[in-house]
């Protein structure tokens, strides 16, 4: 075995054991609460008939659009397509908006215009102060959205802002991003488990 082989090796086992203690801490503390009441906020949502608008940036944007895909097409089970647009999947309004608006407008501007009252909007930011998804959840809010933020770090404005925080308490975005995408299958789960279709 090479010393590049040692080191890669190394690198696997330290990132997957630090992914397993970043999620029993998350399965022993208020993340578990915050993600059940994330769960109850979906499916009163969608089983009221509203839909899911869901945005962030980078890694988030992706994972905005695998939890939509998996609300529009499927999780677990087959079952009916639910609502749920990515507010990320438009380059022309993203690039009209950020042109006209500024980059920060980019999803409350969709908001706006998409979002009514009963509906529900799902930002994801890693830092929890990404301006653009902040102001997304301040649109979300002013129109009678319900909302749910997934954050990390300390959870910032992004995490004081929404009816629903669920914070993973760590500053290195990948580790964040991984358990945010366990936190959306959940939602899923949830939906799959409780909403008739």
């Amino acid at each position: 075995m090479t010393a590049g082989d040692t080191a890669r090796r190394a690198l696997v086992i330290e990132t997957l054991a630090t992914t397993a203690r970043l999620h029993a801490a998350l399965a022993d503390g208020p993340a578990v609460e915050a993600i059940a009441r994330a769960g109850d906020t979906l499916v009163q949502v969608l089983a009221a008939g509203g839909q899911v608008l869901a945005f962030g940036n980078g890694g988030s944007a992706a994972d905005a659009q695998h939890f939509v895909a998996e609300l529009v097409g499927r999780f677990e089970r087959t079952r009916r397509g639910f609502p749920a647009v990515a507010l990320t999947t438009d380059p022309s309004i993203v690039t009209a908006v950020a042109n006209d608006f500024g980059f920060e407008a980019v999803f409350a501007r969709q908001v706006e215009a998409l979002g009514r009252a009963g509906d529900l909007a799902v930002g994801i930011t890693t830092s929890g102060n990404s301006p653009n998804v902040v102001r997304g959840l301040e649109a979300a809010k002013a129109r009678g959205l319900r909302t749910i933020a997934l954050t990390g770090n300390d959870g910032g404005a992004a995490g004081r802002l929404a009816e629903v925080h669920v914070n993973v308490p760590a500053a290195v975005t990948a580790r964040v991003q991984e358990a945010h995408m366990t936190v959306l299958h959940l939602l899923c789960a949830f939906v799959d488990r409780e909403v008739e279709g």
